[in-house]
């Protein structure tokens, strides 16, 4: 918007949001949305039946973020939470039907350039055996019992020592 006040001239910037980048995976029970976010501020997400709303401030520069998702399916809003940490915001969204497959995140079909699929994290849980099945239900028991936000495990795995190749050989010191 510009005005002109005398021979000045004022021209008054409203903040323009832009989308945070963002990606995310399907499971059985639910969906996970991690916003790529490094040192956010001030984050809020909204969580509604058909919606995932998601603002903040990034960046040592305070840039404005802000994502409106028309979810695929229905959630379970009370059920939903979500977790801050140094690189990004992690959101947990309880399906209100467990057990349907979402082949995409949003209603609408169209590509969104800030959104792409979490394929480190991804799993084609449809064709699970019994045993997988019950290592998931382990998995949720755990979320279920999660507090607020504060409360999200640690999802990454890389603290584990299980996590070492058993076929990896202790290197020699170098002379």
């Amino acid at each position: 918007m510009v005005l002109r006040s005398s021979n000045l001239l004022h021209v008054f910037c409203f903040p323009f949001r832009h989308p945070a980048t963002a990606k995310w995976y399907d499971r059985r029970d639910s969906v996970f949305i991690e916003f790529c976010v490094a040192d956010s501020k001030d984050v809020k997400v909204n969580f509604d039946k058909t919606k995932c709303g998601f603002s903040c401030l990034g960046g040592t520069d305070n840039v404005k973020h802000e994502n409106q998702i028309d979810l695929f399916e229905a959630i379970d809003e009370n059920e939903c939470k979500h977790k801050r940490t140094d690189r990004s915001v992690l959101c947990y969204l309880r399906k209100a039907e467990p057990g349907k497959a979402w082949p995409r995140l949003t209603k609408e079909k169209a590509k969104l350039s800030w959104l792409s699929v979490d394929f480190n994290n991804w799993k084609d849980w449809e064709d699970d055996s019994d045993e997988e099945i019950g290592n998931f239900d382990q998995f949720s028991d755990m979320m279920n019992n999660m507090g607020g936000e504060d409360d999200l495990p640690d999802l990454d795995g890389a603290d584990d020592d299980e996590s070492a190749d058993s076929d990896d050989e202790k290197m020699p010191d170098l002379e």
